[in-house]
């Protein structure tokens, strides 16, 4: 607006992202996977997860990545919203996330097939992916 204050819109919802966005490739990060080793199609960005009391009992001796996710997990998360919180690439968290789950520290709720066309949840996964900056880190306008 023109005396300074900012537009008026949607609150954001959940905390703001965590740090500057990773220098790091993904494929590092993922060492050199591009799909998760489980068998069956790739994790929907509107999957649920929630970290375990195991998860968190051994948040310390978990990679970096590993260690923001299921910390960022204490209370359930989409996938899509983990990505944009903690600045990685979407396939980077779906491949880490089943990894996770696979060792038993997240626990992951895939929705009912109808529930990706439930406008709320589609417009909570939006709202999440428009909060991933862009390469300058400059968050880009919601509608």
């Amino acid at each position: 607006m023109a005396d300074g204050s900012p537009l008026p819109g949607p609150e954001p919802v959940g905390p703001e992202p965590v740090g500057p966005a990773p220098a790091v490739r993904p494929f590092l990060v993922t060492a050199g996977r591009v799909a998760p080793t489980a068998p069956g199609r790739p994790v929907p960005v509107e999957t649920q997860v929630v970290a375990t009391a195991e998860g968190l009992a051994v948040l310390d001796g978990l990679s970096f990545e590993q260690h923001d996710i299921v910390a960022a997990c204490r209370l359930p998360q989409s996938v899509a919203e983990i990505a944009a919180r903690l600045r990685l690439h979407l396939n980077v968290v779906r491949i880490l996330a089943e990894d996770l789950r696979a060792a038993g520290h997240l626990t992951v709720h895939v929705p009912v097939s109808g529930a990706a066309h439930d406008a709320t949840v589609l417009r909570r996964v939006i709202d999440a992916l428009r909060a991933i900056p862009d390469s300058r880190g400059v968050v880009r306008d919601t509608d």
